[in-house]
């Protein structure tokens, strides 16, 4: 029997209800756990432009965007640790770089699982619980999706009456 991998996508403001996820899993099943963090890098490209719009031409010594990508990093780093303590399984930790949605659907590449959180409005059921790039993985990944309210989920009660009939 061929080893099944599931992604972690660890974000944020979302990351312990992932993980917490991902433990029950790994608990009923044996799979290989991989904790996935974007760095995102259209913010250092926006700092990079920013840099250069205030001070005009500068050297690339004085540049912010190597500062930003280390800070990046290590924040990335910390963030997995954190995450692979919680878990309290053998995990293997991964960061990529790039356009965020991008880079979640190419991680999940032979993937059997990806496990993700909603990450839009938590106050009701329906598709606005979707952000745009939890949106677009959701629709690219190719492989199952485990998607999660990261918090209390809202009431059915929540869903909006269907349309009056015509």
């Amino acid at each position: 029997m061929s080893s099944q991998r599931a992604v972690v996508w660890i974000t944020e403001g979302t990351w312990t209800a992932t993980v917490d996820a991902a433990a029950a899993l790994a608990e009923a099943a044996t799979m290989e756990i991989v904790l996935l963090h974007i760095v995102d890098v259209e913010i250092s490209e926006a700092l990079h432009g920013a840099f250069g719009g205030l001070l005009g031409r500068h050297s690339p010594s004085h540049d912010p965007g190597g500062a930003v990508a280390d800070l990046a990093d290590a924040e990335s780093e910390q963030l997995l640790a954190a995450a692979a303590d919680r878990l309290g399984h053998p995990s293997r930790r991964e960061v990529r770089s790039g356009r965020v949605e991008r880079e979640v659907v190419a991680a999940c590449q032979g993937a059997s699982l990806l496990v993700c959180a909603r990450d839009g409005d938590h106050s009701r059921l329906g598709p606005h619980s979707l952000g745009p790039t939890t949106r677009f993985v959701v629709d690219h990944a190719p492989c199952a999706v485990l998607l999660i309210w990261p918090d209390r989920t809202p009431d059915i009660e929540s869903i909006p009456p269907p349309p009056p009939a015509h």
